[in-house]
């Protein structure tokens, strides 16, 4: 029997590519022959990415400097007229798309070629792509019930399936939320580091500078900063004498969460996602700069079940962070009861659900 071909059409970053990584897993255990769709810069997050094949075509933003549109709507054209070539010799059953702008010509090639499409949007408002693509879709999936932007004539195709998120993460589930006995260590885990250097890299150490001594005493934190950050960063935690492993990145992220009793970060769809799934309680700071501040109704997944709580970057300053870690941290049954609130609020089957919507409406 023949394989069926689903083309995953994803890019731009990361949090495009990971959920699509987690969906391309589930497809491949069903025995579809998975490719992946993107342009030279998704690439580089398609490291290890579970496909037959990757394929390149070109892509571009649309911009609106009369400057650049012409050269980026012709670099667009390319890649429809790639994509459409590469279809010829599959030919998919489904193209699933998942967001950011190299996704756009493998989307556009199968709705020439009359092939069913299915969009998943990561975050809580429709970004430009699924935005445009919405009414070719057989399906709008999403990974929060909130979902902005959404085309009101295909608001019936919508279905809340969840994140996908990758095996690792998953794992993070079946481990019990850490327990913190009076007097014990208590574990800080800071991710997002790379959206906002002042903010994450010198508010946050200063704020734990500014916790009595006797809680700094019992801290471990790990703390994931910019590069050019992290001497700075290590010298505040060292002369506040707290104990904290500060590196722009992290090999070993499942085991730190896995690990960790409060969690500060970005409201990226994937980092909120992460932490339901993970059933960790959050301090939550969106990037002030994402499109239609998409960050701010992500974070709603876990604010609005208690389970985290949220600084606009207007309001983050270390001093009213120090004052909320120290009254958090105080409270273990507090932190306990807030976890299970974000454990609660998770969709950990949305690779299976959303693959069960793939093969519904596949050729």
């Amino acid at each position: 029997m023949t394989k069926k071909v689903v083309v995953i059409a994803a890019g731009g970053t990361g949090g495009h590519l990971f959920p699509a990584a987690a969906f391309a897993e589930e497809m491949f255990r069903r025995n579809w022959r998975v490719i992946l769709m993107t342009d030279a810069r998704g690439r580089r997050y398609a490291e290890g990415f579970p496909a037959e094949r990757i394929e390149d075509v070109p892509a571009a933003s649309m911009s609106m400097n009369p400057i650049t549109a012409i050269p980026a709507a012709l670099k667009i054209m390319r890649g429809i007229d790639a994509a459409k070539k590469r279809f010829k010799d599959l030919p998919p059953s489904l193209v699933a798309g998942f967001g950011g702008y190299p996704s756009f010509p493998a989307l556009m090639a199968a709705r020439a070629h009359k092939v069913p499409i299915l969009i998943h949007e990561q975050n809580s408002v429709l970004g430009r792509v699924n935005r445009a693509m919405a009414t070719s879709a057989s399906i709008v999936a999403c990974g929060f019930e909130r979902l902005d932007r959404l085309p009101e004539k295909v608001a019936d195709r919508k279905r809340v399936v969840g994140n996908p998120v990758r095996l690792p993460i998953l794992a993070v589930r079946e481990r019990p939320y850490p327990e913190a006995p009076a007097g014990g260590r208590l574990n800080v885990l800071i991710i997002g580091g790379s959206q906002g250097a002042r903010l994450f890299g010198e508010v946050i150490p200063a704020a734990f500078a500014l916790l009595p001594q006797a809680l700094r005493a019992r801290l471990d934190v790990v703390h994931q900063v910019r590069e050019e950050q992290v001497e700075a960063a290590k010298k505040v935690y060292k002369k506040a004498a707290i104990n904290a492993d500060v590196a722009p990145f992290f090999t070993d992220m499942g085991q730190r969460l896995g690990a960790t009793h409060l969690v500060i970060s970005r409201a990226g769809a994937s980092s909120v996602t992460e932490l339901q799934v993970a059933g960790r309680p959050a301090i939550l700071i969106p990037f002030a700069a994402a499109a239609d501040d998409h960050q701010t109704a992500n974070a709603e997944g876990l604010t609005s079940v208690g389970a985290a709580d949220l600084f606009t970057e207007q309001e983050f300053e270390s001093g009213p962070l120090a004052a909320l870690l120290e009254r958090r941290l105080a409270d273990p049954h507090g932190l306990a009861v807030r976890a299970a609130a974000a454990r609660a609020s998770a969709k950990p089957e949305a690779a299976k659900t959303l693959a069960d919507l793939a093969e519904s409406v596949a050729a």
